[in-house]
């Protein structure tokens, strides 16, 4: 059997879901799609993703049980250059935590705090 990467899914809990979509959209660039829940409890949006590339596919939830902020699971984004990113987060309506920052061999970081409390990063190898 192959050894599978320790993440193959992740969830980032949202207060207002079109806010925390929006955020995203513009940070990265990117799109997310509607995902059902058979409860109907539970709001999703997922990053769109190709199940059989490299990383791991999440979504934004938005759920009774779900708290977002700051001190909890900690998501890195894989980037071209976490400058880009870094250049969209205030505008997007979230916070600078720390700018972009050489982690030696692995590349760079950037860590923000999005539109729900919640701290992620980005990561580059430029």
């Amino acid at each position: 059997m192959t050894q599978m990467n320790a993440v193959g899914w992740f969830d980032i809990y949202v207060d207002k879901m079109e806010r925390a979509e929006g955020f995203y959209k513009t940070v990265l660039d990117a799109e997310l799609e509607d995902m059902n829940d058979p409860t109907g409890e539970t709001e999703m949006k997922s990053f769109v993703a190709n199940m059989g590339a490299y990383g791991a596919a999440g979504a934004l939830v938005k759920a009774p049980y779900a708290k977002p902020g700051p001190g909890g699971t900690q998501i890195y984004f894989s980037v071209e250059d976490c400058a880009v990113q870094q250049s969209r987060i205030e505008a997007a309506g979230g916070q600078l935590i720390r700018p972009k920052f050489s982690i030696g061999e692995f590349g760079y970081i950037t860590l923000a705090q999005d539109t729900e409390g919640n701290m992620i990063g980005f990561n580059s190898l430029k």
